[in-house]
């Protein structure tokens, strides 16, 4: 491994053996699949994609919590599976949502805790307890029992444990999951600081927000049904799309039009509809900017009128789109079926 990488895979893949009634006739579920990934030293590298791609299982591959099925992961210079112990001490994870702790226990309590299975000096440990509070807003609950925080500032202080042992490469998986929009975005500022503090630090962070990766990431891989689609910086991702004319379009109730008769029409290349109150809203990749009137000829002959109307630039949900053929939500939505 070259020693500027934090995290390289080849060929990884997890399967999963579901129970069934007779062992022979066990079903396998392909959790990842020849995933070859390599994230920098002091880089912010993202996975991004809807619940179920496979986000999760990779980095409970990476932290050793999970052995491959099949392929190599390295991380911090170790081999996962063959070396975590070497693994181990050099990183930290943290998952939204988790509620990890002792609820009797205040705050700097259970992050003190924490620190000392890590052998963190306690003098050291409480220096960066309340550094690290304070620049999340949690100083002034730091002696507040764990089982008294809301949902939000438990998460903080999640974070926070991740952050304490200062970790050669720290793992969040949908660290913002569940919090209100001041808490998330107070989460990614001390994300970019920690960063910035260290250029040797490097962060993997799993999210199915595209904002989110498109503001925090250096590089973006897109995971779908555990495969990685492509992986690059998120303006080179949206450059792919660039040569292609992108109208959002908010409409009256689309009586009958269906994604498929839009995808019929020569000059559409891509579409995706959301419902919204009162009616829809499309987007739409398009060959010329001159075809959008004929797209509105195809409205009026369904008696659909347009209420807004916007030309815009590629996004990383347009990425999503092109690679997959359909929206995030549309793929979770149709995965939880």
């Amino acid at each position: 491994m070259s020693t500027s990488l934090a995290i390289e895979t080849k060929n990884l893949g997890r399967i999963y053996k579901l129970r069934g009634s007779k062992k022979e006739t066990r079903k396998e579920l392909i959790a990842l699949q020849d995933v070859s990934l390599t994230v920098e030293r002091g880089e912010l590298f993202g996975l991004l994609g809807p619940n179920g791609a496979g986000k999760t299982t990779l980095i409970k591959v990476l932290t050793t919590l999970l052995s491959p099925t099949s392929g190599w992961a390295r991380v911090a210079g170790a081999d996962v599976h063959a070396e975590p112990e070497s693994v181990r001490p050099r990183i930290n994870m943290v998952s939204g949502g988790e509620s990890s702790g002792y609820g009797l226990l205040t705050v700097r309590e259970n992050l003190w805790m924490f620190s000392q299975f890590y052998g963190v000096p306690s003098k050291e440990a409480n220096e960066r307890i309340v550094a690290l509070l304070e620049m999340v807003g949690l100083k002034d609950r730091m002696n507040t029992k764990s089982s008294d925080l809301s949902t939000g500032l438990r998460q903080k202080m999640n974070i926070v444990r991740g952050f304490l042992t200062d970790p050669e490469v720290l793992f969040l998986d949908e660290p913002t999951l569940g919090l209100d929009v001041g808490a998330m975005r107070d989460v990614r500022r001390f994300i970019l600081d920690w960063l910035k503090a260290d250029k040797e630090r490097t962060l993997l962070l799993t999210t199915h927000y595209m904002a989110e990766a498109d503001e925090l990431c250096d590089r973006v891989a897109i995971i779908n049904k555990g495969r990685v689609l492509a992986c690059d910086t998120p303006t080179a991702l949206k450059q792919r799309l660039q040569k292609d004319v992108m109208f959002e379009i908010e409409t009256s109730p689309l009586n009958g039009l269906t994604m498929q008769m839009m995808e019929e029409q020569p000059e559409v290349k891509k579409a995706a509809l959301t419902d919204i109150e009162g009616g829809a809203r499309l987007t739409l990749s398009l060959v010329e900017e001159s075809a959008l009137a004929r797209v509105f000829n195809l409205f009026a002959q369904k008696d659909i009128k347009v209420t807004n109307l916007n030309k815009r630039q590629p996004t990383l949900e347009d990425v999503f789109v092109d690679l997959v053929g359909r929206s995030m939500a549309e793929e979770e939505s149709n995965e939880a079926q």
